[in-house]
């Protein structure tokens, strides 16, 4: 689902980060359903809880190569880097945007 980053980030903030976790399972999903994968962003959530957000480090650097498979840039490196120093949630509106670019060409390995 295409989603506005603006409004999104502004959820974020005034829920004290709870959208930003419904964001990022959404997200999760929607990129995976694009590229024809099994859906799993609640096991995303729960790995991130279980390892104290190791896994959610993880998560964000294959991101880049699930957007890279659906016909996007592999920005993994980037959104990695900025979720090391804190910024997730600049790193979650960058995959938002590069997942609302493959909606809009109509990209990806299971576009519908």
């Amino acid at each position: 689902m295409k989603r506005n980053v603006v409004t999104a980030i502004i959820f974020s903030i005034l829920t004290c980060g709870i959208y930003s976790i419904i964001w990022t399972v959404s997200l999760n999903n929607d990129v995976q359903r694009m590229n024809g994968e099994e859906e799993d962003g609640l096991s995303v959530l729960l790995l991130s809880i279980l390892t104290c957000g190791i896994y959610f480090l993880i998560w964000n650097y294959r991101m880049g190569q699930r957007i890279e498979k659906a016909g996007g840039r592999n920005e993994g490196i980037i959104y990695l880097l900025l979720a090391v120093f804190q910024l997730s949630l600049v790193s979650l509106a960058l995959m938002q945007v590069a997942y609302n670019d493959l909606l809009d060409r109509g990209t990806g390995a299971g576009s519908y």
